[in-house]
């Protein structure tokens, strides 16, 4: 079993032919009339029978919270003989089922494992595939949202307090792909919808990663693959669209992914990936809401097949954005608020589907926010510190789920640096803006000289992940650490923030550096 074998961390297992015979009756057949999910302990057996040497390697990247494997698999011709040797690959992660009960991706990851098991003269020469097919096993296997600990994967990209995202942030850190793509599953018929005679339009949506301090040229070149999706898509007899989330229309709003980073589209895509969030759409109102789930598999394998058979010009054009955006600094300014508007009035012909005709149709509405605003910016300082000794656990242990490299000083250092008071937070729903709970609203006082005592952390701002760094620690980011309970109180009596925003002088080299 795969399980006995983890201590190893590679599996062993292989077969001398492609795969066997006797697959789990859900991947025996044609993915298109598939009408049941793929439970863990099918993909289990599935895993080790696909594992073929210099082929599919497969591997336990992490346990969950209940002990079940989060798995890997690496697919690449001739992976035994890959260190050091030709070009770059063109790499690529997808990863599925953060919410467990949002299945059609694992799925669809699973038949594309088959297939290419089957003939594996489908995956182009230069490509790496990983894979990372049920994030969540725990909510996988009670049919939840949640994973065994109770906690939303999907919004544990910031404080990485779960094995499955550490798992996940582990591998993208290793592997740094240049493309990475999260499934999920969205409902196309929810009761508000409903009410309003209507439902969903798409089976398929895709969106790309969107934070104002990602490089504009990442965040063109990942909307040119959302935007070219739409053709191979109907020609394979599927309704697809830029995701979008939101009331139905013409009275509520809509809008395009969130541009906050506790996500896994974001919190990829601030490691320099271009970064996708693919949602399959479900009827769960439905007598039997998986009736269509052999439909949506064959969509999410059409969009994942683009990724891995991409020509090899798109790979190379795409591969030097994604290197430029790994090099490049920070910018003057941080952009600290960003949200969804209408800029200009603009009017949208939004498609639905007469849920009485079953015909689409265009609903011309004015509330479909589609740019991004930046609302406040906090200038780029050059470093952060921890001071406070009570802290520094917390945010040592942090840095290092991240990988961040950080320094404790030695001895103590007098810098230049900003102090922050949380004024309060907002736990109610933002009706102005949409914006969801746990705003911080932070006001940060000038420069003043402070000393940094022995054991303080610094993190400096001049290395390749500086851009983590800041979407992490800026204290004065409206969605921010302090929202969630295990930093809350570390906020002093006084509203002071442990994050010290360090503007002066570098200190005078005494510091030991770590991860």
């Amino acid at each position: 079993m795969i399980r006995s074998l983890a201590a190893a961390g590679l599996i062993a297992a292989c077969l001398a032919s492609p795969l066997a015979a006797e697959l789990p009756a859900a991947l025996a057949g044609d993915h298109r009339a598939l009408r049941r999910t793929i439970s863990y302990a099918e993909m289990e057996a599935f895993l080790e029978q696909v594992a073929r040497p210099g082929f599919i390697e497969v591997r336990r990247e992490g346990t969950s919270t209940q002990g079940r494997g989060v798995f890997l698999v690496h697919v690449a011709h001739g992976l035994a003989d890959r260190a050091g040797a030709g070009p770059e690959p063109w790499r690529v992660l997808l990863y599925a089922q953060q919410h467990g009960n949002e299945v059609s991706g694992k799925d669809a990851l699973l038949f594309l494992l088959r297939d290419l098991s089957r003939e594996p003269a489908r995956l182009p020469r230069g490509v790496d595939l990983w894979v990372m097919p049920m994030v969540n096993p725990d909510g996988a296997e009670a049919n939840q949202r949640r994973n065994g600990a109770g906690i939303d994967l999907n919004r544990d990209h910031v404080v990485l307090s779960q094995p499955e995202t550490q798992a996940l942030h582990r591998v993208a850190r290793r592997v740094r792909p240049h493309v990475a793509v999260d499934g999920h599953e969205y409902t196309r018929d929810g009761e508000e919808w409903r009410r309003r005679g209507l439902l969903r339009w798409p089976i398929i949506m895709m969106d790309g990663a969107n934070h104002p301090l990602f490089d504009p040229a990442l965040v063109a070149a990942g909307l040119r693959w959302v935007d070219e999706g739409e053709a191979p898509l109907a020609a394979a007899g599927h309704a697809y669209e830029r995701y979008s989330v939101g009331g139905p229309p013409p009275d509520q709003e809509q809008r395009h992914s969130t541009v906050d980073t506790d996500d896994g589209r974001n919190g990829l895509a601030a490691h320099g990936a271009l970064s996708f969030i693919i949602e399959a759409g479900v009827k769960r109102a439905a007598p039997d809401p998986q009736a269509d789930l052999g439909d949506r598999v064959d969509a999410y394998l059409a969009l994942f097949r683009r990724f891995l058979e991409a020509d090899p010009a798109r790979r190379q054009s795409d591969t030097r954005v994604v290197e430029a955006a790994r090099a490049r600094p920070l910018p003057e300014f941080l952009p600290t608020h960003a949200f969804w508007a209408n800029v200009g009035l603009r009017r949208t012909l939004a498609k639905a589907i007469d849920a009485a005709t079953g015909r689409a149709v265009l609903v011309p509405t004015a509330n479909f926010m589609s740019s991004v605003v930046v609302k406040a910016t906090a200038a780029t300082p050059r470093a952060y510190a921890v001071a406070h000794p009570a802290a520094v656990p917390a945010f040592r242990a942090l840095l290092e789920r991240h990988g961040l490299a950080h320094e404790t000083l030695a001895a103590a250092d007098p810098v230049d640096a900003e102090r922050c008071t949380l004024l309060r937070i907002e736990e109610e729903e933002d009706l102005l803006y949409a914006r969801h709970e746990g705003r911080q609203v932070v006001r940060c006082a000038s420069a003043a000289r402070t000393e940094l005592p022995a054991g303080s952390l610094q993190v400096r701002l001049d290395g390749p992940d500086a851009a983590r760094a800041a979407l992490l620690l800026e204290p004065s980011n409206l969605y921010g650490l302090y929202r969630y309970p295990e930093f809350r109180p570390l906020v002093a009596a006084d509203g002071a923030l442990p994050v010290l925003r360090v503007v002066g002088p570098a200190p005078a080299g005494s510091a030991a550096r770590g991860y």
